[in-house]
């Protein structure tokens, strides 16, 4: 498959719809429209119009009553003549134009190969080229913020203005390389140590921010978690304002894990409701404890729902503490019932850091824990407006510039010859451009654009 072929893919979704559109982009788009078309004559029309007609099979016989939009390159998404065809959302339909284009010589496009094309066609890098399909699975307002500002070239003009430095000090070093014999040094030492340093300080501050970003795109996952008729699953129905899980006073009623997503303030939670934790004989709720567990170890954050009518001595209260750090992850201890706490109980807990008292069935404190979980997870010092990392990919390239230009600092105190700082510093740009595809391979955009969808 060539990228000068000229292809089509349905561009919406694939359910009968009123109206379907097609894409087809490439050098013939024009020319092969035409073909079917029944109208004015497209290659004389201005681009960026729209134009209603018939589109006819080979055999003279109507598909369909269409709008055809022209976008001539390079001002189209992929900088190649573009054709959109709007016709009646029928799949029957939809199929008929596409078969018939595809007998004069289109081939269906990849996926994700239009966005391809735009990224090769130097529409924009690749850095924003991912941020296409975080816009299209955003889920959340935070989500498609951040997709939004990464499609348009924020997050890349932080990776190449960093570049740029490093490039500055490379070419210095590679100079000096040429004059070997001349034993003259171009680049300062102390200006070269500064600026890795400084470089290193912005890269930390990406890295760091990735535990965000990353909630930010694919969502907190939040496990309930506590002893059986702890309240678990109703505290999920609460969140959820549903009878999603069943509701008994009977222990052990939760058997298996139980999933379902809440919107707070623009970030998106993925509560899981867990078998009670506890010893049991009963082979059914074993596999639901051990599936808990499973949960438990996956969770950016648990909260660990605890009864407060149980708690009767300071030692009922510590096993509840050590259980939920036992964990080895972010908790929230949450006492449940509080219409059912003695005030000793209530005036020693309330005080407490990171704990919560509320009555899931009364829904007492439920806007309060929403609050708190919210600022659990931004505890971190960055905002949704700033630049933060939320692609694993970028996430491993910063990570190896790090890397790198930490061997760079410990060759410079170490007064290690430029050959070797030079080998350093290109394994850092080879990272950083590796990002926004200065530096790509045919392998990575085929795993790239491999998760986009067809038509995209």
């Amino acid at each position: 498959m060539k990228h000068t072929d000229t292809i089509i893919a349905l561009a919406t979704g694939a359910a009968p719809a009123a109206i379907a559109v097609l894409r087809i982009s490439g050098a013939e788009a024009v020319a092969q429209t035409q073909k079917l078309w029944r109208g004015k004559i497209l290659k004389e029309q201005l681009s960026h119009t729209m134009h209603v007609g018939w589109l006819y099979d080979a055999d003279n016989e109507p598909l369909d009553e269409v709008v055809v939009g022209i976008f001539k390159g390079p001002k189209s998404f992929t900088k190649e003549d573009v054709v959109e065809i709007s016709c009646h959302g029928s799949p029957f339909v939809v199929q008929k134009i596409i078969r018939a284009f595809l007998k004069n010589g289109l081939r269906y496009a990849e996926a994700g190969e239009f966005t391809k094309r735009a990224f090769l066609n130097g529409r924009f890098d690749l850095a924003q080229a991912e941020a296409v399909a975080d816009v299209i699975a955003s889920e959340t307002e935070a989500a498609h913020k951040a997709a939004l500002y990464q499609m348009k070239g924020g997050f890349s003009q932080v990776i190449a203005q960093l570049r740029q430095d490093l490039i500055h000090f490379a070419s210095l070093i590679e100079l000096e390389l040429d004059f070997g014999e001349e034993d003259v040094e171009f680049a300062n030492r102390a200006d070269l140590k500064a600026s890795v340093n400084r470089i290193l300080a912005v890269l930390r501050t990406l890295v760091k921010s990735f535990a965000l970003g990353n909630v930010i795109k694919n969502g907190v996952t939040t496990v309930i978690a506590g002893k059986p008729n702890a309240g678990k699953s109703t505290l999920l129905n609460t969140l959820l304002n549903e009878e999603k899980a069943i509701v008994s006073e009977i222990a052990g009623t939760t058997r298996d894990t139980i999933e379902d997503t809440l919107i707070i303030e623009g970030l998106l939670f993925r509560f899981v409701d867990t078998a009670g934790l506890r010893q049991t004989d009963d082979a059914i709720e074993k596999i639901g404890v051990a599936r808990s567990y499973e949960k438990i170890k996956a969770a950016e954050l648990v909260i660990y729902l605890f009864d407060l009518s149980q708690i009767q001595t300071p030692a009922d209260y510590e096993q509840e503490l050590h259980a939920a750090q036992a964990f080895g992850i972010p908790f929230l201890m949450v006492g449940n019932k509080v219409e059912h706490c003695n005030d000793f109980v209530y005036s020693t807990l309330a005080s407490l850091p990171d704990h919560l008292l509320i009555s899931a069935k009364q829904q007492d404190g439920i806007e309060v824990l929403k609050t708190t979980l919210l600022e659990k997870v931004q505890s971190q010092n960055f905002k949704i407006n700033d630049t933060l990392l939320t692609n694993v990919r970028h996430y491993e390239s910063l990570v190896h510039t790090s890397v790198a230009l930490e061997r760079v600092l410990n060759g410079l105190e170490q007064g290690i010859t430029g050959d070797f700082l030079a080998m350093d510093i290109r394994h850092a740009l080879q990272a950083l451009g590796s990002i926004t595809g200065e530096i790509s391979s045919d392998d990575l955009l085929a795993n790239i654009f491999s998760k986009f969808c067809i038509g995209k």
